[in-house]
């Protein structure tokens, strides 16, 4: 079983020669590399492959990727992460079952962040910050799923050539489309593995990561209608209602005594929950970090969700 590594960059900087570096290095005896940056690079490393594409959006690159790529399984990985040695010989196991299409793996936040960095990964991590989808940053159970980011996806070439690829502009959102063609169209499995590791360097708190969020939002937001199979579940919304309620319920306890009592009642309840979920994390400016980036990714994801549910059009 041999796997093509993909690589969609911009230009090549620190984050993609660490990522070329880490690759090199995996522990499995098939596989080849491929970058694809806008441009001609001029710098050389044996064993990958450079192919320039022009300012393409990341989906076309990976489309064209693995037209390149000659290996059974695509694996697909972002230029600031780096795969763990052993990252394709534990995904090469759970492909022996031809059932499935693709396998997902964690994006643990790696050491050599900084603090803000690991305040971003901790938000995404916390059962309040990632919610349901903590699994994508932190290693937890086997499942099986029907959506994952392409930081870390390794599908099938036979399942991608059938599916016709991500063929989309989208960015992000275009793993979610990918995704649903795997599970709805073909039947597909997708495995979410707990030991197919790579280490993702993390948007820093504050602006970067809620920037990120706030993108995040949007394209959810929008696809709940467009692509409802996988994006319209109520879990997507719960943030939305938690905008809406804290700013209702703000101008009804200006108005009425018992309401204002039990909307900072409430508050407080969602308040001391954050606490109780950052009980893990002993350094106080780093657990105070959290807490705050917690409220603002709720607030910010909210607002997004709301702005793309109420899009006609996507400008992509």
């Amino acid at each position: 079983m041999k796997f093509s590594i993909i690589i969609p960059v911009k230009y090549i900087n620190n984050d993609t020669r660490e990522t070329i570096k880490h690759c090199r290095e995996i522990d499995y005896p098939d596989f080849e590399i491929i970058v694809l940056p806008d441009k001609k690079v001029n710098e050389a490393f044996s064993e990958v492959k450079f192919i320039p594409t022009g300012n393409i959006s990341p989906s076309k690159k990976r489309d064209m990727g693995a037209k390149h790529g000659s290996g059974d399984i695509l694996a697909f990985i972002d230029a600031d992460a780096f795969p763990k040695k052993d990252w394709l010989r534990n995904a090469s196991k759970y492909f022996k079952d031809d059932n499935v299409g693709a396998v997902g793996g964690p994006g643990v936040t790696p050491d050599s962040d900084n603090f803000l960095q690991k305040a971003g990964g901790e938000v995404y991590s916390s059962l309040l910050g990632g919610g349901n989808f903590a699994y994508r940053y932190i290693p937890q159970k086997k499942i099986e799923i029907d959506d994952f980011p392409s930081m870390n996806l390794l599908v099938r070439k036979t399942v991608f050539k059938e599916i016709g690829g991500f063929k989309t502009n989208f960015w992000p959102g275009e793993d979610t489309i990918l995704c649903l063609n795997i599970t709805k169209k073909l039947g597909k499995k997708i495995i979410y593995a707990p030991d197919v590791v790579v280490y993702h360097h993390r948007r820093p708190l504050f602006m970067p990561h809620l920037l990120q969020v706030y993108s995040y939002a949007l394209h959810r937001g929008y696809f709940a209608k467009k692509y409802p199979q996988t994006s319209l579940r109520p879990i997507f919304f719960i943030p939305s209602l938690f905008v809406i309620g804290l700013i209702a319920g703000f101008i009804l306890s200006l108005y009425n005594t018992t309401l204002r009592n039990i909307y900072f009642s409430v508050l407080i309840f969602y308040f001391l929950i954050i606490i109780f979920t950052t009980l893990n994390i002993k350094n106080l400016k780093m657990k105070l970090y959290v807490v705050l980036g917690i409220i603002l990714t709720h607030i910010i994801y909210g607002l997004g969700f709301i702005k793309g549910l109420t899009r006609i059009k996507f400008e992509h």
